[in-house]
């Protein structure tokens, strides 16, 4: 280590490293991850659009939709742009109020996407569960009240993040061994003592995430004690199918958010590619996969789109 690095400083720009040990990959991994941010921008975008045009949709479950588009939007393009141009230009550097920035974009809608799961959980339970209640139990007024909670929760808890480092001094090195500016790999560049600032990250994260987790399992275990009292066979079957996908959805984002945070607090022995590999992917595949399920395997969606395609065909 240089004198140079071991005076303090505040840096102008941090440098990603991208993902180690795969460098000379680079360019290959940047292709399913660019198919991947394409296929989110269009699905999300166009579950967007029909809700917006098409009155009959303007339903709790389809609202709650929308607002996890949204969320899965910004995630998305807070990190991918950022990152291919990493993998296939080399541009490493990146200033350091927009890591800062991006950072909390990160983390904020991490927790705001969580969040939005939950709601929906909520929903499904109403609605399977209280069917002939649905409509006077979520309002339009108490679905706006829990969207706003919902994102009030996620600046709340994750605006100290950009603040706590923009106090800290710098005399390490500028290199993040990241692709993306990411809470715990920025603060392990600072050359005081963080315990503090990284217990207050870790603790956030987790009880968000326990939660969160939590009250959806709740959910969903009354949504599937109330799904094998319905009489129909087949609507056993259908409820079953639409519940099945949606946990899956939920799994990934959870199970891989799960990991990246235990690494944080126990997994040291972990490769490091891994740890950022499975930490992209929480960022990606949700946003991927939400378009899917939610939009296309969902009837009333899937015929709007269909209809409208095939209007611009005729």
């Amino acid at each position: 280590m240089t004198a140079g690095n071991r005076s303090q400083f505040s840096p102008d720009t941090f440098q990603l490293m991208g993902i180690p040990g795969l460098e000379r990959l680079h360019v290959w991994i940047g292709i399913p991850f660019c198919s991947m941010y394409v296929v989110a921008v269009v699905g999300n975008v166009t579950i967007l659009a029909v809700v917006r045009a098409e009155r009959s949709l303007h339903e709790p479950m389809f609202l709650f939709l929308c607002m996890l588009s949204v969320t899965d939007l910004v995630l998305s393009t807070s990190t991918l742009p950022r990152m291919l141009c990493l993998f296939w230009l080399g541009a490493r550097d990146i200033a350091f109020d927009a890591c800062l920035a991006q950072m909390f974009f990160i983390h904020s809608f991490t927790a705001m996407e969580s969040g939005f799961f939950l709601a929906m959980a909520i929903d499904r339970y109403v609605a399977i569960c209280e069917p002939l209640r649905h409509a006077t139990i979520l309002t339009h007024g108490r679905i706006a009240k829990m969207g706003v909670l919902v994102v009030l929760r996620g600046v709340a808890f994750f605006c100290p993040h950009p603040i706590l480092l923009r106090r800290l001094p710098y005399c390490r090195t500028r290199v993040i061994a990241h692709t993306y500016c990411e809470f715990m790999a920025v603060v392990k560049l600072a050359c005081v003592d963080t315990g503090a600032t990284k217990q207050y990250s870790l603790s956030v994260a987790f009880v968000i995430g326990s939660c969160d987790c939590l009250f959806i399992a709740f959910s969903y275990v009354l949504i599937l004690r109330a799904v094998f009292h319905l009489p129909s066979r087949e609507a056993r079957i259908k409820a079953l199918g639409t519940c099945g996908s949606h946990v899956c959805v939920i799994l990934v984002f959870y199970s891989t958010a799960g990991f990246t945070f235990l690494t944080h607090r126990f997994g040291h022995n972990v490769p490091p590619q891994v740890h950022i590999f499975i930490a992209n992917m929480y960022l990606l595949v949700p946003p991927f996969l939400n378009p899917i399920v939610y939009g296309i395997k969902t009837k009333k969606i899937r015929e709007h789109v269909l209809g409208f395609l095939k209007a611009k065909i005729s």
